[in-house]
């Protein structure tokens, strides 16, 4: 196992550093998605609502695999073609983003009422009492769930070697490919996924609740 880390550490450090960018622009990207689709299911316009609802669904419903067929080679039929790394982004980001806004949904939906009426009693504008009484509380109800999220955005950046963009899987395939080292170069795979979600990932979260809930303790 050594010596083949020796040899191939390159491919696999070049296959990460893809990988980890895949995973911060699909999730910040599904933050949006989530937060603005799921404000759009808290609006009382019937068609608003029915917009983020079929997102929802749609996207929650059908596979991230097919969605990313679909992204990268269907949409060129309509004249819309993207780079391969983009479709990517795009595919998990959509498909994270309908779970994320469920979780946002069900975060704000969760705040106590008492709040909500302090915020009317304020008279703050509706964008304001959101961004700043609901939100803030809804985040920390829904942080240990994102978490999890996040981990299956990791695990689905995957999926984006099926379309040749050279992500840590695609560069352990072609090592494969070449070698016939199975056992060596897709468990280094595994640990490498695992390391990040467990050493990076998990840390992080639990930083960011403990922080948030410092800060509304304080306020």
């Amino acid at each position: 196992m050594w010596d083949f880390l020796t040899i191939y550490w390159p491919q696999l450090v070049s296959g990460v550093l893809v990988t980890i960018e895949l995973f911060i622009l699909s999730s910040a990207l599904s933050i949006m998605l989530a937060v603005i689709f799921a404000l759009m299911k808290l609006s009382r316009n019937p068609f608003v609502r029915g917009i983020s609802i079929t997102y929802i669904e749609f996207f929650r419903g059908t596979s991230l695999l097919v969605q990313l067929y679909w992204i990268f080679f269907v949409l060129p039929v309509f004249g819309l073609t993207l780079e391969k790394f983009s479709a990517g982004v795009i595919a998990v980001a959509l498909n994270a983003g309908s779970y994320g806004a469920e979780l946002v949904y069900g975060g704000v939906r969760a705040v106590p009422q008492g709040q909500w009426e302090a915020a009317y009693a304020l008279s703050l504008p509706p964008l304001k009492k959101m961004w700043r009484i609901v939100l803030p509380q809804a985040l920390v109800i829904i942080l240990p769930a994102w978490g999890n999220l996040f981990i299956e955005v990791l695990k689905a950046t995957a999926l984006v070697s099926l379309i040749s963009v050279s992500d840590l899987t695609f560069e352990v395939q072609s090592i494969n490919q070449n070698t016939y080292l199975s056992a060596q170069a897709f468990g280094s795979a595994l640990l490498i996924y695992y390391g990040i979600a467990r050493f990076l990932l998990t840390p992080t979260v639990r930083w960011l609740e403990a922080r948030l809930r410092h800060r509304l303790s304080r306020n």
